[in-house]
């Protein structure tokens, strides 16, 4: 098993950062050519997503989307730190994905990227790789 943990800093108030490469390469650095990896953040208003990676309009029409179904700010929203929308939309998405690892590579799809989803930025995050396998 191997875990490696990035860091990463978010420009804007939601962003989806496509994360890929970052992954592929701890997927390379572990040796690991079989099996799973795991991409978590330890953050309760982020996300791991996978999605198309081909078109940026997707992207921006996800978090148009989330906007829309989320609004920053609420009337109901009780919480005293005023980021609810955040939290909100991070159990949305959850905390993490886990991708089958065949011949050194993830089995994403063509068009599939792995994202970190900032919803309460920008920060200064992390999240953690880890490869389990063979």
């Amino acid at each position: 098993m191997s875990t490696t943990e990035f860091e990463l800093r978010t420009q804007h108030h939601d962003a989806m950062v496509d994360i890929t490469s970052r992954v592929a390469q701890a997927i390379r650095d572990s040796g690991i050519t079989d099996g799973l990896v795991m991409v978590y953040t330890p953050h309760t208003t982020s996300a791991i997503t996978i999605n198309e990676n081909a078109d940026s309009d997707v992207i921006h029409d996800i978090l148009k989307q989330l906007d829309e179904m989320v609004p920053w700010r609420q009337p109901f929203f009780d919480h005293s730190e005023g980021n609810s929308a955040a939290h909100v939309k991070s159990s949305m998405f959850g905390a993490s994905e886990t991708i089958p690892l065949a011949k050194g590579r993830m089995t994403l799809g063509t068009w599939q990227g792995v994202y970190f989803c900032e919803f309460d930025g920008p920060r200064r995050r992390r999240f953690i790789v880890t490869v389990t396998g063979k």
